[in-house]
Order: structure tokens, then C-alpha cells, then sequence
């Protein structure tokens, strides 16, 4: 037969299976009139792994999640704590100073597109 696992316990397995710091996740469990609600707290380093890529992997837990909570009618939503010192916190840190972060991928700015570089000739310039 299946292991059966509650709503916070499945967020838990999930989550360590797929993080590099098993040990720092925990969860807080809280019931409101919208439902239930688990937080998330894990290593500021482990968050990309979480997230995932555009936040696909964050939609495929909370995705599961619904399914697990819909199996004891319950609406569960996933929320996920973000440590002080992960990328986004750094972030909102430097816009508040002024500064504004570069993204990883970007390289030095290309150069101007001058005028003179652009091939009209397939275009009909007459008026």
C-alpha cells in the first residue's frame, strides 16, 4: 500500500528530495477561512533549485499541492519564505540603495546600429 502523507509532510519530501541543504527545510502549517496555507522556509542557497526556471518548478509543487488537498477537501496554497540573503532579498536591497542590478546574462551594451548600416534598398522610399 501507498505511504500516506499529509499536505505539509508532502511539501517537506518533495522539497528535500530536490534541495542541496535537506536539513534547514521546514514548514509552518496555518488554517484560515481561505484555507490552509503552508510557508516554506529553506537555505537562502536552495532557492533556485525550489523555484526552478522561470518558476516552473515552484508551479509543479503547488500544482501537486492542490491535488493532495483536494484528495481532503481542502484548498492548500504554498507559500515560499524568502531567506534573507537569497538573490531576490539582494536585489530589492539595491534597488532601495539605487543601484540597478545588471542580469547575469548581460554583456557589455552592443554597439549604436548607425543609419548607414541598415540595407533599404529592398524598401520603396517614393512618396
Amino acid at each position: 500500500m501507498a505511504e500516506r502523507f499529509s499536505d505539509q509532510e508532502y511539501v517537506e519530501y518533495v522539497v528535500k528530495g530536490i534541495v542541496g541543504h535537506p536539513d534547514d527545510v521546514t514548514t509552518e502549517r496555518t488554517i484560515d477561512e481561505r484555507g490552509v496555507l503552508i510557508t516554506l522556509h529553506i537555505n537562502a542557497e536552495d532557492m533556485g533549485y525550489v523555484i526552478g526556471r522561470q518558476g516552473q518548478t515552484a508551479r509543479s509543487i503547488r500544482t501537486l499541492l492542490k491535488i493532495v488537498g483536494a484528495k481532503n477537501n481542502a484548498r492548500v496554497n504554498l507559500k515560499i519564505f524568502e531567506p534573507e540573503g537569497s538573490r531576490r532579498a539582494h536585489q530589492e536591497r539595491q534597488m532601495a540603495e539605487g543601484i540597478v542590478p545588471q542580469p547575469a546574462h548581460a554583456t557589455a551594451s552592443p554597439a549604436p546600429i548607425r543609419r548607414e548600416d541598415i540595407d533599404t534598398s529592398a524598401v520603396d522610399l517614393t512618396i
